[in-house]
């Protein structure tokens, strides 16, 4: 696309603001005070910090220097809606004063701010430690120094305005051509790039990138006002815009808007119990949120009670539990390729590649997901790696790690797992959900629905969504496709704590057949 075209598309609004150049986020003062600092120079401030700590009486201490990038570029219909680019820079220190936690950040990174930010959390430690009922043990946790950086094909910050809004634009404009009513696509992207040092002597500095490409089309029976929607199959990862590129999402556009036409016109599901087989696509965010969340030791704990529920896995049924059937094996990391979740150190400085963990193996709750400081409440020697921090001036909690549902070893396509049912429903695409605040009762939509009668495929239904209880759910599944099926879902935003933190977080999952689940119409009756 022209650069005419492009300010066409984009309109007053975008072309005010400067779009490839329009940055907020951090106070202008303040980016220019970080980039005017070299590595060395951030290692500095780093190291001060930490002596700092050390002489306000902390037994252990860390910082993290960083920036944040970010973009994002949405279209609807042939207009570019929002053009909108992000930059936060920042540090935080943390501090260990007679096992409390103290912590304080600031974006201007500055020598004047590091002694403030240091007094600041050495006082947050002293009266947190008149409250705090156990002292945080640490364990040993071996120092590194090295830098990571993600390796990406195409830097998506460097690709012009103007490639990406035509490239959004073309996507809804093959929606419209195919039929949809409507057509919103955007490209969402982010380049973490952050310094950790210890007072045990770890160094690190890592970059990453990630991109997520999204549409939505939607079609409208202009008689009867209904309308059904049809969402990108395609997940957010860690990539660059090479993986936008690896994707033909003009195609999917055209038959998502297919689709959408087809679901207008498909027989609504009747409610019962069917067998049902899951396509990865939509058991990514089950997988999220009845296991990644519920597995969580500071919700097991009940320390997320206030903000967003505990979990009914307590720590009394670690090694007992039967979550699933022994087909279920549920694997945490921080190592995988493409996974959002992926960094060579989490941030507590632990090294993930080593650090994978089963979390459920052959159906049995195994292991919790642990940052630093929370082995010892549960007899464990050590954590697994699972602290991240939403940017350098934020403290870092328990967050989840890529969280997947191995394949099944033995050779096993999607229509092998149509072929042991006579009446079901194979759900496609993520939808809506709601789960309580223990993660034990849930309830999920999808995007397609379709019929499977004697061991095959059939027509297409709407309004359905799936229920059920965590453990009964998941001792239901007797069937997973290997790994020539795996697919890796996530989000960007995965959201815990107070204050909130989003972090981005991986799943990878393969179809799956449950019997006999409950499936309810969610179409909306006039009273």
């Amino acid at each position: 696309m022209d650069r005419r075209r492009f300010l066409k598309y984009a309109g007053c609004a975008a072309c005010a603001l400067g779009a490839e150049h329009f940055v907020h986020g951090a106070g202008a003062a303040a980016a220019q005070a970080y980039e005017s600092l070299d590595p060395a120079a951030r290692l500095k401030l780093a190291d001060m910090a930490l002596t700092l700590a050390k002489a306000a009486g902390a037994s252990y201490a860390d910082v993290r220097v960083g920036r944040t990038q970010a973009e994002f570029i949405r279209a609807r219909e042939r207009r570019i809606e929002k053009f909108d680019a992000g930059l936060t820079v920042g540090f935080g220190v943390r501090v260990l004063i007679e096992g409390s936690w103290g912590f304080a950040g600031s974006e201007a990174v500055d020598e004047d701010e590091i002694r403030r930010a240091v007094a600041f959390a050495a006082d947050n430690a002293k009266a947190a430690r008149l409250i705090q009922a156990r002292p945080i043990e640490l364990e040993d946790v071996p120092t590194y120094q090295e830098d990571w950086v993600m390796p990406i094909g195409r830097d998506p910050f460097a690709v012009s305005a103007a490639d990406k809004a035509g490239t959004l634009v073309a996507i809804n404009e093959a929606a419209l051509k195919a039929g949809a009513d409507y057509c919103a696509a955007f490209f969402w992207f982010v380049r973490d790039e952050r310094l950790f040092a210890s007072s045990r002597g770890s160094r690190m500095a890592q970059t990453r990138v990630r991109s997520y490409p999204r549409f939505e089309v939607t079609a409208i029976d202009k008689q009867s006002g209904r309308f059904a929607e049809r969402a990108s199959l395609v997940a957010p990862r860690a990539a660059g815009w090479e993986y936008i590129e690896a994707h033909d999402l003009i195609g999917e556009a055209t038959l998502a808007t297919q689709q959408a036409r087809e679901k207008l016109a498909a027989t609504p599901v009747t409610p019962g119990q069917y067998d049902l087989v899951i396509d990865p696509t939509n058991l990514w965010l089950t997988i999220h949120e009845s296991v990644g969340h519920a597995t969580e030791l500071d919700r097991a704990l009940g320390w997320e009670a206030n903000f967003a529920g505990t979990s009914f896995a307590t720590p009394d049924k670690l090694g007992t539990l039967k979550y699933g059937s022994p087909l279920m094996n549920i694997t945490g990391d921080r190592s995988q390729p493409g996974g959002l979740a992926t960094v060579a150190f989490d941030d507590d400085g632990v090294r993930c590649a080593g650090a994978e963990f089963p979390i459920i193996q052959g159906g049995i709750f195994r292991n919790y997901q642990m940052a630093i400081g929370q082995a010892a409440l549960i007899g464990r020697s050590r954590s697994n790696g699972c602290a991240y921090a939403e940017s350098a001036t934020a403290f870092p909690i328990q967050r989840m790690p890529n969280v997947s549902l191995e394949p099944n070893p033995n050779a096993t396509s999607l229509d092998d797992l149509f072929s042991g049912i006579e009446d079901g429903i194979y759900v496609v695409g993520e939808g809506s959900w709601s789960i309580d605040q223990q993660r034990y009762n849930f309830q999920f939509g999808g995007q397609l629905f379709y019929e499977i009668k004697n061991g095959k495929r059939g027509a297409m239904l709407r309004d359905v969504a799936y229920q059920g209880r965590t453990p009964d759910f998941w001792n239901a599944m007797d069937g997973l496709g290997d790994k020539s099926t795996r697919f890796v879902g996530g989000t960007f935003n995965c959201g815990k704590g107070q204050p909130a933190q989003s972090a981005p977080v991986s799943h990878g999952a393969v179809p799956a057949r449950f019997r006999q689940i409950n499936v309810l119409n969610t179409e909306r009756k006039d009273i």
